[in-house]
């Protein structure tokens, strides 16, 4: 399969310090994108700059934290200084805090809802105008949001990341209304059981032990995996958008 037709191509990627953000940047550059790396935790992204450079790649360090509009924009106008416009944007930051919620834990709820939803409407707002103004000029323009299966099939004690995730695959559907017709694409992409540092989160003991279970009897996807996907999606040609796309383990009903 080519992706050949992201060659040249400029990309933001949050959550870039791990998981699928770092995995999707990763493969991105190693087609010819220009990826700038957002995340909070400064050394990781400095240490995948580095990686990408030494393997021929493009990449911009941008320490920033989704969750503080002013952080967001401070990353846009460095962004703009060192790269330009931007085409392709990818929303993967998120966080995953399971628990029961009678347990009322409001502190892990604010925080979900801070950064899978606020925050991505934050980048969405501070990377849109490129977006638009790439498509005016007759460029493939991207946006990609991360959501999850969480979104349509309820877990328990995961009540609210799975509110959060369903509000992101509802925003990238409505976005569609609004950007497809100026030719921006949006694309929705929805892993299941994948290996990433969320479910080092988890605080649970009980809820992380039933995650450890699961990776054992469902082999989950890699990070690669999905971005792998997010390569074949913003690779096609311009009038085609993938606009959701559910990925699980073959053994994940």
């Amino acid at each position: 399969m080519s992706y050949a037709p992201l060659a040249g191509r400029t990309a933001v990627v949050t959550g870039a310090a791990s998981g699928m953000g770092e995995a999707t940047a990763r493969t991105l550059a190693s087609h010819g994108v220009r990826v700038a790396l957002l995340a909070r935790r400064a050394d990781r992204l400095t240490a995948l700059a580095a990686r990408i450079e030494a393997d021929g790649g493009q990449a911009l360090a941008v320490p920033a934290d989704v969750t503080d509009a002013a952080s967001v924009d401070a990353a846009v106008e460095r962004i703009h200084t060192a790269y330009g416009a931007v085409d392709l944007v990818v929303n993967a930051a998120g966080v995953m805090l399971p628990n029961p919620v009678t347990d009322g834990r409001a502190d892990e709820w604010q925080r979900m809802l801070d950064t899978n939803v606020a925050g991505a409407l934050r980048v969405i707002r501070a990377f849109t105008p490129d977006l638009i103004a790439a498509a005016a000029a007759g460029r493939t323009a991207d946006l990609v949001n991360v959501s999850s299966i969480g979104a349509h099939v309820a877990f328990p004690h995961y009540a609210v990341y799975g509110a959060t995730k369903a509000a992101l695959t509802y925003l990238s559907q409505s976005l569609r209304t609004e950007l497809g017709p100026r030719d921006v694409r949006v694309t929705n992409i929805e892993p299941g059981l994948t290996d990433t540092e969320l479910g080092g989160h988890v605080d649970n003991a009980e809820l992380a032990a039933q995650l450890d279970g699961m990776f054992e009897a469902l082999i989950g996807l890699s990070a690669d995996d999905v971005a792998d996907l997010i390569a074949y999606a913003t690779s096609r040609a311009r009038h085609v958008n993938l606009r959701q796309a559910v990925v699980l383990p073959t053994r994940q009903a």
